[in-house]
């Protein structure tokens, strides 16, 4: 797909991090942007700077969706690109025992329903009800691509550490239907393609200590550091721009292997 200014694209989580850096990457090649997320500051802020439009928008719900979808398309059309980047995670045993005293406790479900509703079934429905907005486009090419969509999965999909059972299901879920839902829309020119990122320099790395960032970036086989939310964004417009990439998970890692712990 030729990304330019006849191209229109909203970006999940697009206010920071992974998403931001997409934003910007793909407002470079004169994409419009909308950006879907819930720091309204942050989000209006970027917008501003790329002249995109924020819509705040919560995954989890659909009249939600619904409403940025409406909006972003009354601003630049119906879009051609959906980079999904909303997510979250925790860190909670299966089951586990107190140190100090013995009381046994279990992951509470609503906590782990919170994890799956975001990265999973939030990721699904922004896909679902945007393919259905691309397949009212003409196809953009004589082999009839009509869009592409970047999903966001995790190392932790296939490498999962302890307390990470939520957030391995999720983004397990999502690389698990990357094929189901690219064999879904082949026939209407919509290519679904899934990025695991490794260990990445987000805000959500920002805030931990230097001995713990410092043994991390150690972990990286090679190069050894944090990636970079603008490696990210690369291998997303690659996926985009490629009208060969279609069904595939793929990880970027530095080589790394998450350890138990």
């Amino acid at each position: 797909m030729k990304l330019d200014s006849t191209v229109s694209a909203v970006v999940t989580g697009g206010a920071s991090g992974l998403g931001a850096a997409t934003v910007r990457a793909l407002a470079a090649k004169g994409v419009k942007v909308a950006i879907f997320d819930l720091q309204t500051e942050k989000g209006e802020a970027l917008a501003a700077e790329i002249g995109g439009v924020f819509c705040e928008v919560n995954v989890t719900s659909d009249e939600s969706v619904d409403a940025g979808l409406e909006k972003a398309r009354a601003a630049h059309g119906q879009e051609r690109v959906l980079v999904n980047c909303a997510g979250t995670g925790n860190a909670i045993k299966t089951a586990s025992r107190s140190r100090e005293d013995g009381a046994i406790k279990h992951f509470p479900l609503d906590a782990f329903n919170w994890v799956i509703q975001i990265n999973l079934v939030g990721t699904f429905r922004c896909i679902a009800k945007s393919a259905a907005g691309m397949l009212t486009l003409d196809p953009a090419d004589e082999f009839g691509e009509r869009g592409a969509i970047v999903n966001t999965a995790s190392v932790a999909a296939e490498d999962g550490q302890v307390g990470q059972a939520a957030y391995a299901a999720s983004k397990g879920g999502v690389v698990g239907m990357t094929l189901p839902i690219a064999r879904d829309l082949m026939n209407e020119g919509i290519r679904v393609n899934t990025i695991l990122p490794g260990i990445f320099d987000t805000p959500l790395m920002k805030g931990a200590p230097d001995n713990v960032k410092d043994a991390l970036a150690a972990s990286v086989p090679f190069p050894k550091r944090f990636g970079q939310p603008v490696e990210y964004a690369a291998l997303a417009l690659t996926m985009i721009e490629t009208s060969y990439f279609n069904g595939e998970d793929v990880r970027l890692d530095g080589g790394i292997r998450m350890a138990p712990r």
